[in-house]
């Protein structure tokens, strides 16, 4: 190896004649000072914009799923929009017109929920504020947190078309939302029904299954008896009259006297359920119970004390679930027999009484039957077989309801209160507007308790549904909705992927869209196949108003109940494209947009708004379609979300295009899943665990952040915390090393690739053309790990570890214009090239500072470059087999010079000239002495065809080859540092003949 800079015996005028690494890139990167500045220039020579100027390219669209502008970002927004980086970067430096137009969701509850609290730190009621007021505040807000988060999104590095983003609450979206929700309304696929729906009590509005979180809290669970009033069954009659008429005539009259003892039993009983929400019991319409579970009637011979249970009751329960229930009931083994099965047919035949009929004061209220009807849905995990059935408060309870015509019932008003005029419990809440539990558990269950019909309680921990901004338990509720049907035919004529929203959809999940990771399909794909209609109406007044009137005095199944008129439409759009949403709520709106269509005072206004995943999902219309930098078709090629996104975004806008277009708007699908903290654990402000982009880039600086992205498998959760990133930091110097490196052995002029070069150079063309195609093929499929993992090995490994270290003795020491000196040059040229183009998409910053670094000119930039046409003909996969083998007997040779360093035999490589014994492959292939020392980075090699000597040094996984050390012969070259027999020979007199020539 040559002479080092910091070598205080080599020569001073040695020193001065050797070409060592020359380059003002400093080693400490200073990231979070130097950033802000490329981000300055970038902006000032107009980046994405010239590269938009770029003719004949493939565009290539990544469609951005909008953020709430409602607050700073958090670890989650910087993974997310890094990742979409990448695609965008990686693909404009692949050749195609990469687009990135960023957008935010401005409608919708987050939003308004910031003003509502606003208003109640005030002590305002929303309510009494002019709703157009009151949705300037939230536009305002909205605007001011886009610019905000911008600025925050650019710091980060992330490139795109951020002087025109995208803007749900932009005039124009507005006009588009509410033109692609009057395709529904046109198309009859748009409908009023009433269900149960995620109702927040406190915010006292409809949600989406993605506006929902699941966390643990304290019920009430209660166990309640339904007495049986008949249980005349049909079936054991036809038994009974069968065996009665096959038996002899004395015992046909003890057969009939069975069979009525099994029914008076029955009649005697009480069906037994179990439910953690009692608030429903008054809305119980029927019970459930499941076909294929053993059921049975059991007996109560004894109680102890305090329990409500009677001696002699009979309950009916399933098997499985009875000891559990009776337990509940306070009823130890000994106290409670188990009479006889209980058959499907008997079940079937019951009919029970609510459990409050007949309660003085509430006179008709719950004077009704309550049927036994089979449900797939009852199992005997949990409960006791039988499931209470509230069609108005549950989706199965709904579906069962729906097929056995059980009525609904509208008991529990929008603020979870019931009714005023319901006996007993009128008034009572369920959810206080704190989110805190109301009287209604408490009030239901004391009445039980006095009508003899509470046979057990407990208090319990589930998992419940929560709103995600105000943490206030959900109820289903049933209340008036706006549905579009997935199943009713889309008289639209896209019918090429299917007739209804859910064929369609379900064929372009299988058809059209690429999947990454391929799980994500199975979990889209299972949402559609069952999910039920599409909930649009949001009872709110920040959004687009679902633009539609309803004739008065009709019902939704009238034909007539929807005003459906092309005129009244356009009047409506055009109205938004010039004065946005807020024109619905001007007044003389209702007359304005009907016109002469219709009387206007037959109709009623609807002032729901659409749900925001509408808003959202329909994205695809006012930015692909209608942008001039959006897509010829409409469709993007690419979405990219977290995996939460499955029942959000991508989902909605799947519906919402199917009904609108009859496809997805979409060719792929890109899901990352959730960032946690260096524990696993997920991240929590009252955990003190959370890291904020803004601080890692404070500390760091961007790229590192963006480094972390890159090493992880985002399609799974992530990991991020101070010890992790220490670890992306290390990485990043050392590749900066390499860098460093490459930037101070270039010249200032690289020569071109000569025709005829080294076989250690061929080997690194060869490198180039094998990465090439795999960082390609990474970044194709959006595998940004993989093509880190790719060129980071390459640089540490094949360059650091092995081709610099090996040419830095030709770089430094030889000649210049030397044949081995200019072809290391050329090659180092071709690799810059390619690894300034290749890290360009991942690190923006430091790329962009090694290409300036050579490159300073005005308007010069690295991401203004495509990656290099790699030639195929670098590619010697002959050259490649031979250097796999020359490489494996290189290790045994430095293990053996390794062991004669930790022995003191030698304090460097270039003091040894090992005997190398070869055999086989190795010597088959390991012909050149001289190439062979300068590899290994010794003065002098001898290589041999004997069989290696007993000693000799070894390793298993390389056999064939055999070292035996030696010391090298003659003296220390002054200038090179090799030791060899001509030092001292040439005209100067202190080194060797290779050292002699250059200085001449």
């Amino acid at each position: 190896m040559c002479a080092d800079t910091t070598d205080t015996k080599t020569t001073p005028e040695y020193k001065d004649t050797l070409n060592l690494p020359q380059t003002d890139f400093p080693m400490r990167a200073g990231l979070p000072k130097r950033e802000p500045e490329w981000l300055a220039r970038w902006q000032e020579i107009g980046v994405y914009d010239r590269l938009r100027e770029k003719d004949g390219r493939t565009p290539f669209t990544l469609h951005d799923g909008p953020p709430y502008a409602n607050g700073h970002l958090h670890i989650g927004h910087g993974l997310n929009k890094t990742i979409k980086d990448m695609i965008v970067r990686s693909h404009q430096m692949m050749g195609f017109d990469a687009r990135y137009i960023p957008g935010w969701d401005c409608h919708g509850l987050p939003i308004e929920w910031k003003i509502e609290e606003k208003y109640r730190a005030k002590g305002r009621d929303k309510d009494a504020v002019d709703v157009v007021e009151f949705r300037k505040e939230c536009r305002d807000f909205a605007a001011e947190w886009v610019d905000i988060q911008r600025d925050e999104f650019q710091r980060l590095g992330i490139t795109g078309n951020w002087a025109e983003p995208y803007l749900t609450m932009d005039y124009h979206a507005e006009a588009v939302i509410a033109g692609e929700f009057q395709k529904f309304l046109m198309n009859g696929t748009l409908y009023q029904g009433s269900k149960p729906v995620m109702w927040s009590p406190v915010e006292k509005t409809a949600l989406a299954e993605a506006e929902v979180e699941y966390q643990d809290r304290q019920v009430d669970a209660i166990w309640v008896k339904f007495p049986v009033v008949s249980a005349q069954s049909d079936a054991l009659d036809s038994e009974a009259a069968v065996a009665a008429e096959e038996a002899p005539l004395e015992e046909r009259e003890a057969i009939r006297a069975a069979v009525d003892k099994r029914q008076a039993q029955l009649e005697s009983a009480s069906v037994v359920i179990w439910t953690t929400t009692p608030w429903t019991i008054p809305q119980n319409r029927a019970i459930c119970f499941g076909p294929e579970i053993g059921y049975g009637l059991y007996e109560v011979t004894g109680t102890p004390d305090e329990c409500w249970a009677n001696v002699g009751d009979l309950y009916l329960l399933a098997d499985a679930l009875a000891e559990q229930t009776l337990s509940a009931a306070r009823l130890e083994e000994g106290q409670y027999r188990r009479l006889r099965d209980v058959q499907t047919d008997e079940i079937k035949a019951l009919v029970c009484a609510h459990p409050l009929r007949g309660a003085a004061g509430a006179e008709g209220e719950w004077d009704f039957d309550v049927p036994l009807l089979p449900g797939d849905h009852v199992t005997d995990d949990a409960g006791t077989g039988f499931v209470h059935t509230a069609p108005s408060h549950g989706d199965d309870d709904f579906q069962i309801g729906r097929k056995h015509g059980l009525p609904m019932t509208y008991n529990v008003l929008d603020d979870s209160s019931y009714r005023a005029d319901l006996p007993f419990f009128g008034g009572e809440q369920i959810i206080r507007q704190n989110g805190k539990p109301g009287g209604a558990n408490k009030a239901v269950i004391g009445k039980l308790v006095e009508s003899a019909r509470l046979l057990a309680r407990s208090r319990l921990t589930i998992s419940d549904a929560h709103s995600w901004r105000s943490k206030a338990p959900v109820i289903r509720l049933n209340r008036p909705q706006w549905f579009v049907a997935i199943d009713r035919p889309v008289g639209d004529g896209h019918d090429d992927y299917g007739r209804t929203i859910r064929e369609r959809a379900l064929a372009s999940i299988d058809q059209l869209v690429e999947w990454t990771p391929k799980r994500g399909r199975n979990r889209l794909y299972s949402m559609i196949e069952s999910r039920p209609d599409w909930v649009l109406s949001r009872q709110r007044a920040w959004g687009v108003p679902m633009t539609c009137f309803v004739k008065k005095d009709t019902q939704p199944d009238d034909p007539a109940f929807l005003l459906r008129d092309a005129d009244v439409n356009a009047r409506i759009l055009a109205a938004f494209e010039a004065e946005g949403a807020d024109a619905w709520y001007a007044p003389g709106a209702k007359e304005r947009f009907i016109g002469d269509a219709a009387d206007p005072e037959q109709y009623e206004q609807v002032f729901d708004i659409l749900d925001v995943w509408f808003d959202s999902g329909s994205t695809h219309a006012f930015v692909l379609r209608d942008r001039p930098d959006g897509t010829a078709d409409g469709i993007a090629d690419v979405y990219m979300e977290g995996t939460d996104q499955h029942r959000g975004w991508f989902h909605s806008s799947l519906l919402q295009a199917c009904g609108t277009i009859g496809r997805a708007p979409y060719r792929a699908v890109v899901t990352h899943g959730f960032t946690l903290d260096e524990k696993g654990n997920k991240m929590s402000k009252s955990l003190g665990n959370t890291i904020v982009p803004e601080e890692v880039v404070k500390q760091y600086g961007a790229d590192i952040l963006r480094l972390w992205v890159a090493q992880t498998d985002y399609t799974a959760d992530q990991r991020i915390g101070p010890e992790i990133l220490k670890g992306v930091a290390d990485s990043y110097r050392r590749l900066r090393n390499t860098m460093r490196f490459l930037l101070g052995s270039l010249p200032e002029e690289v020569p071109a690739l000569p025709a005829e070069l080294p076989e250690l150079e061929r080997l690194m063309l060869h490198r180039l053309a094998e990465i090439d195609g795999q960082v390609r093929a990474a970044y194709k499929a959006y595998d940004f790990q993989r093509a880190w993992r790719t060129v980071f090995d390459f640089a540490t490994l094949d360059l650091s570890a092995f081709y610099f270290d090996v040419r830095k003795d030709a770089l430094y020491c030889d000649a210049e214009g030397s044949p081995r000196r200019v072809a290391c040059e050329a090659v180092m040229g071709e690799i810059y090239q390619r690894l300034v183009t290749w890290l360009a998409p991942i690190l923006v910053f430091t790329m962009e500072e090694v290409w300036l670094e050579r490159h300073p000119e005005a308007g010069a930039s690295v991401h203004l470059l495509d990656m290099p046409e790699t030639p195929e003909t670098w590619l010697d996969p002959a050259l490649a087999d031979r250097s796999r083998i020359v490489r494996g007997a290189r290790r045994v040779v430095l293990g053996a010079l390794e062991q004669a360093r930790r022995d003191k035999v030698i304090g460097s490589s270039l003091e040894a000239a090992p005997v190398v014994h070869l055999s086989g492959e190795h010597a088959a292939t390991i012909r050149d002495a001289e190439t062979f020392a300068d590899l290994c980075i010794t003065s002098q090699i001898t290589l041999s065809s004997d069989p290696a000597p007993e000693g000799a040094f070894t390793l298993d996984d390389v056999p064939g080859v055999g070292v035996v050390f030696d010391r090298a012969e003659g003296q220390k070259c002054a200038r090179c540092w090799k030791v060899l027999p001509d030092v001292g020979t040439h005209a100067h007199d202190d080194v060797c003949g290779r050292c002699d020539a250059a200085l001449d």
